[in-house]
């Protein structure tokens, strides 16, 4: 994953999880989600957006290695 210098809206964000829900598993995706309802760090909105962006497309050990950094982003 590159880095990109475009600031994501909590609102793209939140895009982003819903275009990715059936992918993710439930209980990420539930965490994620209760995460977003607070106010966060631009920087913690890119880099979710980030993990998230293409996740269906990324190999099972992508995801998995996706799914360890979005869990402690969340946490």
């Amino acid at each position: 994953m590159g880095q990109c210098n475009i600031d994501h809206s909590r609102e793209e964000v939140i895009q982003k999880l819903e275009s990715q829900q059936s992918f993710l598993p439930e209980s990420l995706y539930g965490d994620i989600h209760l995460f977003l309802k607070s106010r966060h760090s631009q920087q913690t909105l890119n880099e979710l957006f980030h993990l998230l962006k293409k996740y269906d497309l990324s190999s099972k050990e992508e995801q998995e290695e996706r799914n360890e950094k979005l869990q402690k982003l969340v946490k």
